[in-house]
């Protein structure tokens, strides 16, 4: 094998396998923290007997369909949330465009999607509209596009800032594989539709973190590195100040409440995780949602590995479905898949094909590179005849 050869070799797992481990992984990881979604670390060890180490029951037990504050949802025993349906509803997009998204692509295909095609809600155990299942933050997008008929790229103006455009913004980095300023770009133009402020950050330097994680040779440093490159405002800071605290850390158990008391000072929640403050959910230029900072920080903490990143994330709790979901999608796509028997008891418990929709995106991506390099080469030809300096290749 020539030196050459070497060079062209793959460093890492081949891109259908880090798609495929990045939406398993977001999903396996939203399924563990649904049922320790909005409490403390000291609770979910009181609750457990111990720290949580895979998937477990409802919170209320089988009280599930009446027990506020989450009822009637059925989270745990391996239900997937709102994370993973509305991640799987943006890949269903990008499976009938074929080509990069927009906030237009939002309002004339999710949008439909979420309120006229029935599907199988695992917490739900029934068949239903998406629409009926998604947080308020996500109903807004059916009030602003649908009723409202307010510009798409403009319609995330007025929702809460929250990390409700962020949790299923894997795909968009995955489509741009290693190539984060792509990601990052189009992900602000989808969450446009949605979200915000920090929010709308959020959902660009995730997807921005993703594709930076597909990159050869990546590494967690690495994918921090290139989600500091493009970040802005309070969520750069937020992320620079939680990922050097993370820094110090190998294991999640110390790092828990180090990593609270860092991205407190940019979090609008407050310490009450379901009593926000009353300046929760505004827009800012200082804050930045919670989840994104915490996901990146435990990826440093885990060296990578998915088992540790997602329990260290499910651990954190408050929103650690989200911030799991997260984790698990980046450790997946620098090539740490999640373990076998989660994602196979997941599948099963939520009666939905996790592997399916990355069989999907593997094909459209493919097609919009192929796509993209076209149009690249037809600019560089035309540079060319302007005079400009381009390939001579």
């Amino acid at each position: 094998m020539t030196q050459e050869t070497v060079a062209k070799l793959p460093s890492g797992p081949p891109l259908d396998e880090r798609i495929t481990a990045a939406l398993v992984g977001a999903a396996v990881g939203d399924a563990l923290g649904g049922p320790v979604e909005g409490y403390s670390p000291d609770q979910i060890v009181e609750r457990h007997g111990g720290r949580v180490h895979g998937i477990v029951g409802p919170w209320n037990g089988d009280d599930w369909r009446t027990a506020r504050p989450l009822a009637p949802y059925h989270k745990g025993d391996g239900h997937v949330t709102d994370d993973t349906l509305m991640t799987h509803a943006l890949i269903r997009v990008y499976a009938t465009v074929r080509d990069h998204l927009d906030a237009y692509a939002i309002a004339d295909h999710l949008v439909p999607d979420l309120m006229t095609n029935p599907r199988w809600i695992p917490e739900l155990e029934s068949e239903a509209l998406p629409l009926h299942r998604v947080f308020l933050a996500e109903k807004w997008l059916v009030a602003r596009l649908h009723y409202g008929h307010v510009d798409p790229r403009e319609a995330g103006v007025g929702n809460i800032v929250n990390c409700g455009a962020a949790m299923y913004m894997a795909p968009v980095g995955l489509v741009n594989a290693a190539h984060p300023p792509a990601a990052y770009a189009e992900a602000l133009d989808i969450a446009g539709a949605h979200q915000s402020s920090y929010g709308r950050e959020a959902a660009g330097v995730l997807a921005a973190g993703v594709a930076a994680a597909c990159t050869p040779g990546a590494t967690p440093d690495s994918v921090v590195a290139a989600c500091l490159s493009l970040a802005k405002d309070g969520t750069r800071a937020a992320i620079e100040r939680v990922c050097d605290v993370a820094a110090r850390h190998t294991d999640f158990e110390s790092a828990l409440r180090p990593l609270r008391e860092a991205v407190a000072p940019y979090d609008t929640v407050g310490p009450d995780y379901r009593s926000p403050s009353l300046g929760a959910r505004r827009p800012s230029r200082l804050h930045a949602i919670e989840e994104l900072p915490v996901a990146l920080a435990l990826l440093i903490v885990a060296r990578g590995d998915y088992r540790h990143a997602v329990l260290g994330a499910v651990n954190y709790g408050r929103d650690c479905d989200s911030i799991a979901t997260m984790a698990g999608a980046m450790a997946g796509a620098l090539g740490s898949p999640p373990p076998e028997d989660w994602a196979k008891a997941v599948a099963e418990a939520s009666r939905l094909d996790l592997w399916q929709p990355a069989t999907t995106l593997t094909e459209v991506t493919q097609e919009i590179f192929a796509n993209d390099l076209r149009r690249r080469r037809t600019h560089e030809q035309a540079f060319t005849a302007l005079g400009g300096r381009g390939c001579s290749a």
